[in-house]
């Protein structure tokens, strides 16, 4: 099968599983679980399989359509797009068992609508990993985002509701108030807006209007969750567990950072942004996130909220990467995707599985319970020494880079932004980890309980296992990545 075939079947599984979920629906939970799965498993081997092409220097592409003259629906596979789409289609296999145990554990209502916007959400991803220019991410961008909505306000109560409002305003917002703009300010300078290496504004645009354009792009994203256009990130935590997770691990947000991480490399170009003194102001901003997130994260009791503020600090660990720009921070950026993605949703699953097996969401709430959950917690102390850097965890090998690249810079401000956050991070998840391990409980629960339901348990540590594995076995991403850096460098 050709690479156009599968960038093609990739776009259209998903889609295909959303209708074949909804049929074996019909049939029962079982039926509709395993299209689920089946689906999940089609997708992620269709991806990894244009791995060897690309690895062999090959750019597999596919146009669909010439939308306008000049502007084509095509895509196109190259490193960091590889990158992110082989993350998501393989983490959608993970959230699909954990799915499986969690909403039947909660006994969720409206589990077949769940399913299907899930698969559409992926396939919303896959379209945005393989953009071959503005055009074709921006209407994947906004697929992405209304294919997410129902998720977000899945229990249908009142404060659901407006959390999802929240959600679908700001990101609608943002995109089509500040990226739209942006996106056609290029396509009139540049006379194009395919994603080249090298980028294609050189020359095109310079001094001041170089910072407002890139101002656009970044708070355009609003899914990359730079302060202030961050609200929408902690609103969307009303969501089920499984569709947090999708939030901060295995597609929104990482759509996001994706998305100003290739804006920067492709179209501004990495070496015309560095000879930009109007672009320096993003370093700043990423680093005012970072600290501030990592503030508010140590100030929340409830732990969806404190999970969700951590991810607008490590989120923003991405962007400032990139906006270094030196190779090794730009290959720390791309780590710190996949590092995050283990991490983050090791955490989440944990956090689900104490609601769904104890009922338990505040932080006071978790005393002693790691004496009846060690699975659970064993898992989440993984994903916090993770976000926290320490090795053996996959967080550690990503800000080794990301800082090594700040030193390579001179970035004074970065590396001191790094070393605080991780103070930060280390202040709001030990405590946790002490409490959870270390104390009894106040007082014996009302009913006796375990472990959550087998399939969250499983997914939850796999995750984990991912998370400490990655930083032995981090060679194929650093290899995929190094032909990133050797056209911008």
């Amino acid at each position: 099968m050709s690479g156009s075939d599968l960038i093609l079947l990739a776009l259209v599984l998903p889609l295909v599983g959303a209708a074949g979920i909804a049929a074996a629906s019909r049939i029962g939970d079982n039926a509709r679980e395993a299209t689920t799965l089946l689906t999940a498993g089609a997708l992620a081997w269709t991806v990894w399989s244009l791995v060897p092409e690309l690895m062999q220097g090959g750019r597999p592409s596919l146009v669909l359509a010439e939308v306008v003259p000049g502007i084509e629906l095509a895509f196109s596979v190259e490193p960091l797009g590889m990158l992110f789409a082989a993350l998501a289609s393989s983490l959608w296999i993970v959230n699909s068992i954990y799915s499986i145990g969690y909403m039947r554990g909660n006994n969720e209502s409206n589990q077949t609508r769940f399913y299907i916007f899930f698969a559409v959400a992926l396939a919303a991803a896959i379209g945005i990993a393989f953009a071959d220019n503005l055009f074709t991410l921006f209407l994947f961008y906004e697929i992405l985002t209304l294919s997410t909505y129902p998720l977000v306000s899945h229990k249908g109560d009142a404060q659901t509701v407006r959390s999802a409002r929240v959600y679908l305003g700001v990101l609608l917002t943002t995109s089509i108030g500040l990226l739209l703009p942006a996106i056609i300010w290029t396509y009139s300078v540049a006379g194009t807006g395919t994603f080249t290496p090298g980028g294609i504004l050189e020359g095109k645009v310079d001094g001041a209007a170089v910072g407002l354009l890139l101002g656009l792009f970044v708070f355009g994203v609003g899914k990359a969750a730079v302060m202030p256009v961050h609200r929408w990130l902690p609103a969307a935590m009303v969501a089920p567990t499984p569709v947090s997770a999708l939030l901060h691990a295995v597609a929104v947000v990482k759509a996001g950072v994706f998305t100003v991480t290739k804006i920067i490399i492709y179209i501004f170009g990495v070496d015309f942004l560095f000879a930009e003194p109007s672009s320096g102001w993003l370093v700043y901003v990423a680093a005012f996130t970072i600290v501030a997130a990592s503030l508010v994260a140590l100030r929340q009791q409830n732990l969806k909220r404190l999970l969700a503020y951590s991810t607008v600090a490590q989120l923003s660990y991405v962007i400032m990467a990139t906006a270094i720009l030196k190779p090794l921070a730009e290959v720390g950026a791309a780590l710190h995707i996949v590092a995050h993605a283990f991490g983050k949703i090791t955490l989440f699953f944990a956090a689900g599985a104490i609601y769904t097996a104890a009922k338990k969401t505040e932080l006071h709430q978790l005393r002693g319970i790691a004496r009846r959950m060690p699975w659970t917690m064993a898992a989440f102390t993984v994903g916090a020494l993770s976000m926290i850097g320490v090795p053996p965890t996959g967080g550690f090998v990503s800000k080794w880079y990301i800082l090594a690249g700040a030193f390579q810079a001179d970035n004074y401000v970065a590396i001191a932004v790094i070393v605080a956050s991780t103070a930060l991070n280390a202040a709001y998840f030990l405590p946790i980890i002490f409490i959870a391990w270390f104390l009894k409980e106040d007082s014996p629960p009302a009913r006796e309980h375990g472990e959550a339901p087998f399939a969250v348990v499983l997914a939850l540590m796999i995750t984990a296992a991912l998370t400490l594995a990655f930083f032995f076995f981090n060679e194929p991403v650093l290899e995929l990545e190094g032909q990133l850096v050797r056209t911008i460098s």
